[in-house]
């Protein structure tokens, strides 16, 4: 079972395990941990400032802020004249920063990206309470190694040229802080430190002084796309290994999705080649759970959705042509190939699914549809109606008459239900896997059609027939404005006293 990770409001319930947390986070500073009426205070008078990550509901760290009014302190000030002598007197709602006070994550969870999640909600924070940006003053503790030798001012300059690491520093850099002074003794008691610290700065380009606190949700969602050769992998490790690296590669661009092509894992089918081709992909059907499985611990490691194209599944001795959705929190879903093709009907026995719905992530309502899925447009209206924002369409095409026909057929679903349609194929050749020869793709991403897109109504597309990765930027507040204001509102002007497009089966 995958770990269920969480990003939250932090409650006073959750004190014992922020103590035990911290007191591990700190074990070179004895004693430095909150205490629970410090907590509770800090709790009652911003609640929203105090962010929690969980692991399986497990509080493993925190990032704790107040807002300030930062004229009043400025630049030179210590950590007990910024907290109020840790009494948060200085809280000011109506200030201007977002002064962040404690940051940790429990050693035993680090190397999970968790530091990050929690760096990127008080970035959100900040954007939605329309702030200026944010303050915190930061430690050096890798500094005790060189004060003898490097004065800060050259620590700091080698630890952001990459030259020394530093654990807080190194990771505040990475994080697009930027070090505008050295404090001294802002922190006494931090002897690793010698008693310096670095004032951080994070500037909100959101902010709009003349905009009142209006909480708003950040519209852009960024997309990877993988253009995926198919190729000899020599063995299921080797398989992930190469899943692994473009999860990473893609996560590395700040994606919020990955998507992997329609049954690519089919270079697996190689070991079973001496079967026929019903009984080879029964056999790479064995792989899908394993597979599975991995991808939804990438999701969680590399904080990043995963839409992991599609595989071969066998259940009740049926064969199925199956996707996931693994999102970033450790959870999962799954969606069932509608429209098996006659081939795959023919060569494998593959039976068709019987839900149709969309599912709710963390950047808005997406729908699944498996490459032939997407050439009949009443399942994608019906996930339009459903809310949908974004289409994903794994697919796999031997030809470019094959591609042509999931591609065309992209780009008016993205018209017609005013969403974005993003594709991705399989290219390259498996001359040792039986009905698998030649694959031909070009992954895309598509918008609709009106002044706010891309005249060509193509986001981004790849190189055709070259492995790569396509990254694109979509807005889903460009949909609100198309649904409501377009040169042409297909969703609204439909004749729903002449027609309708009707799902005779419930999901589930």
């Amino acid at each position: 079972m995958s770990d269920i990770v969480e990003i939250r409001n932090l409650t006073v319930e959750d004190y014992f395990d922020l103590k035990a947390s911290m007191v591990s986070a700190y074990a070179d500073m004895s004693g430095s941990y909150w205490r629970e009426p410090t907590i509770r205070r800090l709790i009652s008078i911003f609640p929203e400032g105090q962010i929690a990550v969980t692991v399986n509901d497990k509080v493993v760290g925190c990032a704790l802020s107040i807002i300030v009014d930062y004229n009043k302190y400025g630049d030179d000030h210590t950590y007990e004249q910024i907290t109020g002598y840790y009494n948060f007197s200085t809280h000011n709602p109506k200030g201007d920063i977002l002064y962040g006070i404690e940051v940790f994550v429990d050693p035993e969870y680090r190397g999970r990206r968790l530091a990050r999640r929690l760096y990127d909600a008080r970035k959100n924070l900040c954007e939605q309470l329309n702030l200026e940006g944010i303050v915190a003053g930061g430690r050096i503790p890798n500094y005790e190694k060189y004060a003898d030798k490097l004065t800060p001012r050259e620590y700091i300059r080698k630890v952001r040229d990459k030259e020394i690491y530093d654990p807080t520093l190194t990771f505040q850099f990475s994080n697009d802080f930027q070090v505008t002074k050295i404090l001294r003794n802002y922190l006494p008691s931090d002897e690793a430190s010698k008693g310096f610290a670095t004032l951080l700065k994070w500037y909100n380009i959101y902010y709009e002084p003349d905009r009142d606190n209006i909480r708003y949700t950040k519209s852009t969602v960024r997309i990877g796309l993988v253009q995926w050769e198919m190729r000899d992998y020599g063995s299921l490790e080797g398989f992930l290994s190469q899943v692994e690296y473009f999860i990473d590669a893609v996560s590395d661009y700040g994606s919020d999705f990955v998507v992997f092509p329609e049954l690519f894992n089919a270079p697996l089918m190689a070991e079973f080649n001496q079967l026929d081709p019903a009984g080879a992909i029964r056999g790479v059907a064995r792989y899908t759970e394993q597979i599975r499985e991995a991808m939804q611990q990438f999701a969680v490691s590399y904080n990043v959705n995963v839409i992991c194209g599609s595989m071969p599944i066998l259940r009740n001795d049926l064969l199925y042509n199956i996707s996931y959705l693994c999102r970033r929190d450790g959870t999962h879903e799954e969606y069932t190939k509608i429209h098996p093709t006659p081939s795959e009907v023919y060569a494998w026995g593959i039976k068709g699914g019987n839900e149709i719905r969309v599912f709710d992530t963390d950047c808005g309502k997406i729908g699944i549809q498996i490459c032939y899925d997407v050439e009949f447009p009443e399942t994608s209206r019906i996930l339009a109606e459903q809310g949908m924002q974004i289409l994903f369409v794994p697919f796999m095409t031997d030809t470019q008459h094959a591609y042509n026909r999931v591609r065309f057929c992209a780009q008016a679903r993205a018209i017609e239900n005013e969403c974005y349609v993003a594709i991705s194929g399989c290219i390259g050749n498996l001359p040792k896997v039986n009905n698998m020869d030649l694959q031909y793709a070009q992954s895309c991403v598509l918008t609709p059609s009106d002044f706010q897109f891309p005249v060509t109504g193509i986001k981004a597309d790849a190189t055709p027939n070259t492995e790569m990765v396509v990254i694109a930027d979509v807005d889903l507040v460009l949909l609100k404005e198309l649904h409501a204001f377009g040169s042409v509102q297909t969703m609204k002007d439909r004749r729903k006293d002449l027609y309708e497009v009707v799902q005779k089966k419930k999901n589930g």
